[in-house]
């Protein structure tokens, strides 16, 4: 592929990332759709491009969600929802369940923790969760689970269903 295809859909993504990102800090409900919507987009840019414009993706639209968007959208894409495909890609290469599993179960906790280290840090006493933290670990590893099966059919259709098309 040549450099200028590859920088051009760049730029598509990117700005298909930041409007994700930006109305997810602006809608009222749908928060997390929104930022998984633009989790998407990463596989995809690794699916049409390469890994390496991948990575441009990603950074540029994580320093311009951090310049354009209020901080806790920017912050979880940062963290999670743009790194993520990226740890799918690697992880599912090994073709191994059981550990493929593991490992994303892995990110997803730090990630988890991070998150809840710096909310905590940072928002003292401004939130107070009534059920026990383990009932939310084991929800949350569930919901995960979901997301990621959700992204591995939302790849498999573009990778069939769209770009077998246009090749």
């Amino acid at each position: 592929m040549s450099k200028i295809n590859n920088l051009t859909k760049g730029g598509i993504f990117t700005a298909l990332t930041l409007i994700c990102i930006y109305l997810s800090s602006i809608v009222t409900t749908n928060k997390l759709f929104l930022l998984g919507a633009a989790s998407c987009i990463i596989p995809l840019s690794i699916l049409t491009t390469d890994i390496k414009n991948s990575i441009i993706v990603y950074g540029a639209s994580s320093l311009l969600s951090f310049i354009l968007v209020p901080r806790g959208a920017a912050l979880a894409y940062l963290l999670f929802f743009g790194s993520y495909g990226f740890i799918k890609y690697y992880v599912e290469r090994l073709r191994k369940l059981p550990i493929e599993i593991f490992l994303k179960l892995a990110f997803f906790n730090t990630c988890f923790y991070v998150v809840l280290k710096l909310y905590s840090l940072l928002f003292t006493g401004m939130f107070k969760i009534n059920i026990p933290i383990y009932y939310m670990v084991i929800m949350l590893q569930v919901i995960f689970l979901i997301y990621d099966y959700a992204l591995t059919v939302f790849i498999a259709y573009v990778n069939t269903r769209i770009l077998k098309k246009t090749i």
